[in-house]
């Protein structure tokens, strides 16, 4: 196979916003870097003493092309420290934006990808085609983007690292849509699909932060070019069975962009499928969160390995809750 080259340029915009989150990049703009010398790279940089300041820093290399080169939209890899594996799991995540606006680079992109790749895990985080409802070639085409990038980790695997057995999607609003639709949702039947991939996007584990799942129940109307009877596979409420991947939702008492509401739908969709789930209610956190919300406490119910599960914290801060999630379903 050709290698694969990959035009890198930093993004100046998002720069600023993520300082404190203490990124760095592993290419200079416009620098060229073949993707099979990426995690050699980035292991040169994690050899290098760290400083004692907090977080410790995490490496990315960003807009990569993944969609051809007719297409502007492009993706971030965060590559984890420690010693080089053949077999790290990976998570793919989705901005949010309404669909019509959002980056991969975004503070809250950034901030999840880093904290994840710091706990061990490559991170992929993808943009996708944007535009409203009403626009011609919008939906399903940010559908298949998303399942699109799973694919291009699976088919890169080798490269990244990466176990293509364990591989997550996760998204926050309307990527959180998209990361169900992309979990819930057949790869190859499903809006968004492609029979005729030669890579499968399935994933083995999602994480739904506060996103739409009926678009009816939102005031939002139908998804255009589809008939009644076609709209509930654009619902990821009525896309859900038993043998579906692992479903974290997490969602704040105080959105007052998606009514929580919707996220409670899922997780009784997820029920009652007995799809395994966990969903954690964020007392106080708005819309909008990484996995440090601003709220009061949690609380946690679900279906784990059957068995019911219920947990609370005094603490509104996610991040032990989903690393213990991965750690169960794609492992660490």
């Amino acid at each position: 196979m050709r290698p694969l080259f990959l035009l890198l340029a930093a993004a100046a915009v998002s720069a600023a916003d993520t300082s404190k989150l203490r990124i760095g990049e592993l290419a200079k703009f416009g620098a060229t870097v073949e993707i099979a010398k990426g995690a050699a790279l980035a292991a040169e940089v994690y050899a290098r003493p760290h400083t004692k300041e907090l977080p410790n820093p995490v490496y990315r290399l960003s807009d990569i092309a993944f969609l051809g080169a007719a297409r502007k939209e492009k993706l971030d890899v965060y590559f984890p420290a420690g010693a080089k594996r053949a077999d790290r799991p990976a998570v793919v995540f989705i901005h949010g934006g309404g669909f019509t606006g959002g980056d991969k680079a975004e503070y809250r992109s950034a901030s999840v990808s880093a904290d994840l790749c710091r706990a061990g895990y490559v991170v992929v985080s993808c943009n996708y085609k944007l535009g409203p409802m009403t626009q011609a070639g919008v939906w399903p085409q940010n559908i298949a983007d998303c399942r699109n990038a799973v694919r291009w980790v699976r088919a890169h695997a080798k490269e990244l690292g990466v176990n293509p057995d364990k591989i997550a999607v996760a998204g926050g609003s309307a990527g959180g849509y998209l990361a169900l639709m992309v979990g819930l949702s057949d790869d190859k039947t499903g809006p968004g699909g492609d029979p005729a991939a030669k890579q499968s996007a399935k994933v083995s584990a999602v994480i739904d932060m506060y996103g739409i799942v009926n678009f009816a129940k939102r005031g939002k109307g139908e998804v255009p070019g589809t008939s009644p009877a076609e709209q509930a596979a654009y619902f990821p409420e009525s896309q859900c069975d038993a043998q579906d991947p692992a479903v974290l939702i997490l969602h704040g008492t105080a959105d007052s962009t998606v009514d929580i509401a919707q996220s409670d739908d899922m997780a009784k969709a997820l029920r009652s499928a007995k799809t395994p789930h966990e969903y954690i209610v964020v007392e106080g956190a708005p819309h909008t969160f990484d996995l440090h919300p601003k709220g009061k406490s949690w609380k946690r119910t679900g279906v784990v390995e059957g068995a019911e599960v219920s947990s609370t914290s005094d603490q509104p801060d996610l991040v032990a809750v989903t690393l213990a999630f991965l750690a169960r379903t794609i492992g660490k």
